[in-house]
């Protein structure tokens, strides 16, 4: 939805900052990549800290496509990588939310963190399946820039259960808006 509505919007305003960057789009995927995986580790501690870093690695995540178009430096490979990547990335953080829930005794919320991360999971695979099959599907309210948003602010604000159900039934949603996408444009 965040997507769709500014798509590479902040590819004009952020370009000549983008320009600066010496490091290619791959490695800023990692290092994003990275950061997330240090923010998993941190959430179960402290989730406020896990928050912030949740959001310093979506800054990294946002650059690497910044910096790949606009020094034309865009390749199905860096696509690739960054996907796998955000896919490994969903599954660290929700894993991380639902440890420290656990460990808090609300084992609903434990188990409302795996049911969304299932969602992700299958909003990534719908999509990759309906391209598979030649078909483009980028709809659904519920994409990997509105997860990041909400499960940072989740974590910074405390309202972490609450955020959880708006994101177990949003992404469900989601996988539920693709498959009827995919159903109508195929039957045409």
């Amino acid at each position: 939805m965040i997507s769709d509505k500014l798509g590479h919007f902040l590819d004009i305003p952020l370009g000549p900052v983008a320009k600066r960057i010496p490091l290619s789009p791959n490695v800023l995927t990692i290092i994003g990549f990275l950061i997330t995986v240090l923010a998993a580790f941190i959430i179960p501690y402290n989730i406020i800290l896990g928050g912030i870093v949740i959001l310093i690695g979506g800054l990294f995540d946002m650059f690497d496509g910044i910096v790949a178009r606009i020094g034309g430096k865009t390749t199905k490979f860096g696509a690739f990588l960054d996907s796998v990547l955000d896919r490994y990335s969903d599954a660290f953080l929700f894993l991380a939310i639902a440890w420290y829930l656990a460990e808090k005794g609300n084992h609903i919320g434990a188990y409302i963190s795996l049911g969304t991360l299932v969602g992700a999971f299958l909003i990534s695979y719908a999509r990759a399946r309906a391209e598979g099959l030649g078909k483009s599907c980028h709809t659904g309210i519920m994409e990997r820039p509105e997860r990041i948003i909400l499960l940072a602010f989740a974590a910074i604000t405390g309202w972490v259960v609450p955020i959880l159900w708006i994101m177990l039934v949003l992404t469900h949603i989601t996988v539920a808006q693709r498959v009827y996408h995919v159903w109508r444009v195929m039957k045409r």
